[in-house]
């Protein structure tokens, strides 16, 4: 099984790939910089069909590339917050209107993906699960973020989105999700490793191995975070580099984890 966590500046987008073939890409940013969009990449390389795609945020960044994705490739399956209608992401969206990759979303939960189907595809080696908060409690895109948790031959990985520091506690009052956490080897720093997106309550349940940040350079102080994911983390080796703690795509490219039924390495 393998893990791709690619460089898409301020953004997110990753790959997992399962140990039957299957693939699950959580949101789809793009890099600007160099012309990466997710949809030419698995073109590239002969890959024609995505067999799921999860988006954890609805702010642009985490969906840029979605035009390029839905074209290039046949998308078979959208995981996503079902409690967000098009109505309450219009209405979020009203005071900075939406960017083409969220108005891409909005039609194709409406006319492509409108969750009638049951036979969901088999990622072997994986157990998958999502939390969200509910819009009766919170307004806002980012505490309204799905949190994704992948457990990768029994190795977890935590995708949180853009979640802020009230949205966390609100999930943290559910016991499914502090059993989630104990079980997280690998943190995506939340809203991209910003201040607004820790939350200190969580690491009283985990102590991942790798905290990954996904940015681009000094612009959003991710920067000033980087001495407190250092203390939340347990670090282990990386590339030629020694022992790790945090890992960012600003400074270490595309990130990666390859995960087999008794050992995982990042690399």
């Amino acid at each position: 099984m393998d893990l791709k966590i690619f460089d898409v500046e301020h953004g997110q987008c990753a790959l997992l790939e399962a140990d039957n073939g299957a693939r699950l890409m959580i949101d789809c940013g793009h890099n600007a910089s160099n012309n990466w969009y997710p949809g030419a990449y698995l073109k590239d390389r002969g890959i024609n069909a995505l067999e799921m795609l999860a988006v954890t945020n609805l702010d642009e960044d985490h969906v840029s590339g979605l035009d390029d994705l839905l074209d290039e490739v046949d998308v078979k399956w959208l995981w996503r917050n079902n409690l967000l209608t098009p109505a309450h992401i219009k209405e979020m969206k009203k005071e900075h209107g939406m960017g083409p990759g969220v108005e891409r979303f909005v039609d194709a939960i409406k006319n492509v993906f409108t969750g009638t189907g049951t036979n969901y595809p088999v990622f072997q080696g994986l157990e998958r699960r999502a939390f969200c908060n509910s819009p009766g409690d919170f307004d806002d895109s980012n505490n309204l973020s799905t949190v994704y948790h992948l457990k990768c031959h029994n190795v977890g990985f935590m995708f949180p989105g853009d979640l802020e520091t009230a949205g966390w506690l609100k999930l943290l009052e559910r016991e499914d999700f502090q059993q989630a956490l104990k079980q997280t080897h690998v943190l995506i720093a939340s809203h991209h490793g910003r201040e607004n997106g820790i939350c200190e309550e969580i690491f009283a349940y985990t102590k991942p191995f790798y905290i990954v940040i996904s940015d681009k350079g000094y612009a959003h102080e991710t920067q000033e975070t980087m001495a407190y994911y250092y203390g939340e983390s347990r670090g282990g080796p990386f590339r030629s580099q020694g022992k790790r703690y945090v890992l960012t795509t600003r400074n270490d490219g595309r990130i990666g984890f390859a995960i087999a039924p008794n050992n995982w390495h990042a690399y």
